[in-house]
């Protein structure tokens, strides 16, 4: 998979990789030519005290070194940028692919793993690349041309190259063997410990109200123990790695002295030859040396990328339609709903079974029920954040899945059950709803949200900084802010998904009513836990165990349907109370 992922993102850099080839290859045989000339100097300057000769060869010397200089950073600049740009484009993939994603997916894989593959997994295959642009390319040509260089020497110790490289190919391959499934478990780990970490972060007051700092420490203490633990297993394989390298180069070293020395004490060798030939030996040891690297960080990369891969490799639960239908502009606003059942993959049970409904703009539809009766994935079923299972859920008379995506999108206006504001300023975040919104829109919106008070309140205005989540404002500020953004877009269809739990009565009832005049013209599902905030619907949706077990108005389901009288009785009993 590490390959399939190199191949298809390396393409737009062939050219520079072509340069980073040739500009090696140059880098390499230059650097292969010095101890040739170095015993050149020596043999038949040095030894003949012939000056000239060793001022001119040593003047070659010096060119074939500045051209080794040049020719090696500039293959590592256009390494550098083939790599950065790799990276570049694999998040920016990454994070297309993941924003296609539906709900289903985006559980499977868990916000936390997904971020540790967007960032740290493309970062080490980045790293690979890298590597391999300034060494893996240079490393098979000096070896080969070290061997060849090396031979022309002095062929009598060919057979030392014979054994050392060898023996030092295997001693490594073994190591990398046993490195691969301790980096497949510790990126696997390193999932744990950002999950772990985020719960707490995010969760940090409700850890504090209950007193559990104890127990998340201990918590957190096992995900990083046995993220520790599994990193020095396969630090112990990587730390034997060098020792292994620089015994063969030592013992290797010591044979060629010891061999050489006595060829040249028989005559069958010159001194400058056995000067060449330790050298050769040291760039051929140093190339596999430089390949170790590499092959240190392959069995990494190789499962980050495997990780990476898998993302790609997963399709979407929602798909666009191949030809998309355009949907008719007089039934704006129209919501209808046929026989929708949902299941997830797996589930012994549907979460919703046989739901049917249509509204028409100008009407309220309410949907209420226990806690999991289905109610909040029933309202995720018209953005198509959920596919149905069977039946049909149609927008403007045409059914979603036949409906081009940001079309479908730019008919709904959804706040979602956990008002999610991102970290920019007021207005930023009420522009998501509409891009071009105008500073009067703006506050239209907030004055109809009943948050413009408390926004005119701050020194900035719609200007104040929001933080990442808007945890810099209250739940009912956030959840008012959320709604402004659904109303400044002005859409066919409003989806408020118990949008309204951290307002006080008072609020909801002035929210209620400010939103009648806005919204004449198009079709209001609320999903609510209150009474109070449903009670004026036109039509009250009653959901238990995934099945409409009531339809109507507040009267009609008071005498028709025991699960709304328990409701509204429970509720009415802790208000009197209260």
């Amino acid at each position: 998979m590490l390959l399939r992922l190199l191949r298809t993102n390396l393409r737009p850099y062939r050219a520079w990789l072509a340069a980073v080839v040739v500009l090696q290859f140059v880098g390499v045989v230059a650097m292969l030519y010095l101890p040739t000339l170095n015993a050149d100097i020596i043999d038949n300057g040095v030894a003949t005290g012939d000056t000239g000769y060793i001022v001119h060869t040593g003047m070659v010397m010096l060119a074939v070194s500045l051209v080794q200089i040049v020719c090696s950073v500039a293959a590592v600049w256009f390494g550098a940028r083939t790599a950065m740009g790799f990276g570049r484009d694999v998040r920016t993939a990454l994070f297309h692919r993941v924003g296609s994603f539906s709900q289903r997916e985006m559980q499977h894989f868990g916000a936390p793993s997904l971020i540790t593959r967007g960032t740290n997994d493309v970062q080490q295959v980045q790293m690979l690349v890298l590597m391999a642009c300034t060494i893996a390319i240079s490393s098979p040509i000096m070896m080969v041309g070290g061997v060849i260089m090396a031979l022309r020497e002095d062929m009598g110790l060919g057979w030392i190259l014979a054994v050392v490289v060898p023996a030092l190919f295997l001693s490594v391959g073994l190591v990398v063997s046993r490195m691969v499934p301790s980096f497949r478990l510790m990126q696997a780990r390193i999932d744990e410990v950002n999950r772990v970490l985020r719960e707490q972060i995010t969760g940090i007051r409700v850890v504090r109200a209950f007193v559990r700092e104890p127990h998340e420490t201990e918590r957190f203490a096992t995900a990083n123990g046995d993220l520790t633990a599994v990193a020095v297993r396969a630090g112990r394989w990587m730390a034997t790695m060098f020792p292994l390298v620089m015994l063969v180069v030592n013992v290797s070293s010591v044979a060629v002295i010891w061999f050489g020395g006595h060829r040249v004490d028989n005559g069958q060798m010159q001194v400058g030859a056995l000067t060449a030939f330790l050298s050769y030996l040291m760039q051929i040891l140093m190339s596999v040396m430089m390949a170790t690297f590499m092959l240190m960080m392959v069995p990494r990369s190789s499962v980050c990328g495997d990780r990476i891969i898998e993302v790609f490799d997963t399709d979407t639960s929602v798909v666009p339609h191949a030809e998309p239908v355009t949907p008719d502009t007089t039934k704006r606003g129209w919501l209808d709903l046929d026989g929708v059942v949902f299941s997830y993959p797996g589930a012994e049970s549907p979460v919703l079974c046989d739901v049917s409904f249509e509204a028409r703009p100008g009407q309220t539809i309410a949907v209420i029920g226990s806690t999991g009766a289905g109610k909040s994935t029933l309202v995720n079923l018209v953005p198509r954040l959920f596919d149905v299972t069977s039946g049909s859920v149609s927008v403007a008379g045409v059914d979603v899945r036949r409906l081009d995506p940001d079309t479908l999108w730019a008919q709904i206006g959804l706040v979602p059950q956990r008002a999610y504001l991102f970290s920019g300023t007021i207005a930023s975040n009420l522009r998501h709803g509409k891009a071009e919104a105008t500073d009067d829109e703006i506050w239209e919106a907030l004055r109809t949200a009943q948050a413009a008070d408390f926004v005119a309140a701050l020194p900035e205005g719609i200007e104040a900084p929001v933080a990442q989540g808007g945890t810099n404002f209250s739940g009912g500020q956030r959840q008012r802010l959320a709604i402004a953004r659904a109303l400044v877009r002005k859409p066919g269809i409003y989806l408020f998904d118990d949008s309204f739990s951290a307002l006080d009565l008072a609020t909801d009832s002035r929210l209620r009513a400010a939103l009648k005049p806005v919204t004449t013209d198009a079709t209001v599902v609320i999903v609510a836990q209150r009474v109070s905030t449903i009670i004026d619907a036109d039509v009250i949706l009653v959901l238990e165990d995934g099945m409409v077990v009531g339809r109507g108005t507040h009267d009609e389901l008071l005498e028709s349907c025991e699960t709304y009288r328990e409701i509204v009785t429970s509720q009415l009993s802790s208000e009197e109370a209260a």
